[in-house]
């Protein structure tokens, strides 16, 4: 009997997957509840089919991390970015999309592929054996929702996702700024230091909280509610509570002195702790928010020591369904306690339809190489691939584990560079480069054919 892969959720992440197991030579039978049950995002019964946006970001290859994810989704015959290039829209650097055309495009290839079979209905339940991807993406079915919490052991996978911003550490003013752990603990020195503190007088702390209740904030759609994630409660609703509120909670001065002016006590202290194993990424504690975009830039380097800082991410507040990558999957982005079972897309905290169809191309290959009796070796962090499988399977904290977009901070440096913003093109370039080589060897074609 032939092995059949069964991909359930027909959007980026499940459309890619799809594209490359069928094109290994795989059968695969796609599960896609729409149009017979909908959500309140879609339009369509099409698969692939663009909700938030029309655009995939920076095109660039050499100097941005989705470009170069672009390019290495290019190299693997990504059915997603085919589809794109060539719907594209005037957009200048960036790719954006038609998407109708884009959603219809991607349907009929898939639906003409001889190995494909699109099966519409809803799956409810985790299958107990066969080979199987999930990537439904953060607007999970109710119900498949409620079973894949039951075997991952947490309460709930859907709810208010209110997120703190990234900072890249290289960025943040040091001169200002100091490391140190609250109270300094920890037993070694690392762990003494984990966290990079910028130290707040009464007169900048009160610039900071007007700034904050003033800023203009995202507003939920109507018939939402507000059930924030536990532990996630945005800053500004904890300032509305007081202005002394975030002085005595995330922003307490205790247990920390300024190596800069040991004689003189913070009146507010903002911490940033490290996101990432490389220690390229610090992100703000306890600074969950849902200002806009443009607003948090103008309040966050009101801080002192991020007056130049940039962002791996902003904050921002949307219902979401993720799983816990880092403690559920494997490297081969297989479920622990069911192996049968790879997730793939947004519902493993990629954020972004780039990186969800990412996954996607990456489960795909791996459950067809699988099925036909080999595995596939570990894709090279050095790759934009590589660095977001890593992160999502174990790079990242599991305890403040959040949805990440794809960025060089979560990249190995490139050893003998020289940091700051004046050496930036350079790092970029040579990040670019080294990914491309190890892309090319990964997917066994010699680096001088990627031309």
């Amino acid at each position: 009997m032939t092995r059949e892969l069964h991909i359930v959720g027909g959007g980026m992440a499940g459309s890619e997957a799809a594209w490359q197991a069928a094109n290994l030579g795989v059968q695969v039978v796609l599960h896609e509840m729409r149009p017979t049950v909908g959500t309140f995002a879609h339009r369509t019964g099409s698969l692939a089919e663009m909700v938030c946006s029309n655009s995939f970001r920076s095109d660039d290859d050499e100097q941005n991390a989705v470009g170069l994810l672009h390019w290495e989704m290019r190299q693997a015959g990504g059915i997603i970015m085919e589809m794109a290039d060539r719907h594209r829209l005037p957009a200048g650097g960036a790719l954006a999309v038609d998407r109708d055309p884009f959603a219809e495009a991607v349907t009929a290839r898939l639906r003409a592929h001889p190995n494909v079979r699109v099966e519409p209905g809803e799956i409810t339940e985790l299958p107990v054996d066969g080979d199987w991807i999930i990537a439904t993406g953060p607007l999970t079915s109710g119900r498949l929702a409620e079973a894949i919490a039951a075997e991952t052991g947490q309460d709930s996978l859907a709810f208010f996702d209110a997120i703190a911003p990234i900072v890249y550490a290289e960025t943040i003013d040091m001169s200002v700024a100091w490391e140190q752990s609250r109270y300094d603990k920890g037993e070694t020195e690392a762990e003494q230091k984990a966290y990079i503190n910028c130290p707040m007088t009464k007169a900048e702390y009160e610039a900071f909280i007007d700034a904050l209740l003033a800023a203009e904030k995202t507003e939920f759609k109507d018939g939402e509610t507000a059930g924030y994630f536990d532990g996630c409660l945005p800053i500004e609703v904890m300032a509305e509570r007081g202005r002394e509120t975030l002085r005595h909670g995330p922003m307490k001065p205790v247990g920390l002195t300024n190596p800069h002016q040991p004689d003189v006590k913070p009146w507010a202290v903002v911490q940033l702790r490290r996101d990432n194993a490389l220690g390229t990424l610090y992100n703000i504690v306890g600074f969950q928010t849902k200002m806009k975009y443009g607003a948090q830039t103008d309040v966050f380097r009101m801080i002192p020591g991020l007056h130049d800082a940039s962002f791996a991410r902003l904050g921002g507040i949307h219902r979401n369904t993720f799983i816990n990558s880092p403690t559920l999957l494997d490297d081969q982005m297989r479920l622990r306690s069911r192996p049968h079972i790879r997730f793939a897309g947004q519902i493993t905290g990629v954020e972004g339809y780039v990186e969800s169809a990412a996954m996607g191309l990456l489960a795909g290959r791996m459950a067809a190489a699988e099925i036909l009796g080999h595995t596939l070796p570990p894709v090279p962090p050095t790759t934009a691939m590589g660095a977001l499988v890593h992160h999502i399977t174990g790079g990242a904290d599991a305890k403040t584990f959040q949805p990440m977009n794809v960025n060089f901070g979560l990249f190995p440096p490139v050893e003998g560079l020289k940091a700051g913003r004046r050496g930036r093109r350079d790092r970029y370039k040579a990040y670019t480069d080294r990914a491309k080589a190890a892309w090319d060897e990964w997917l066994g074609r010699p680096a001088a054919a990627a031309e």
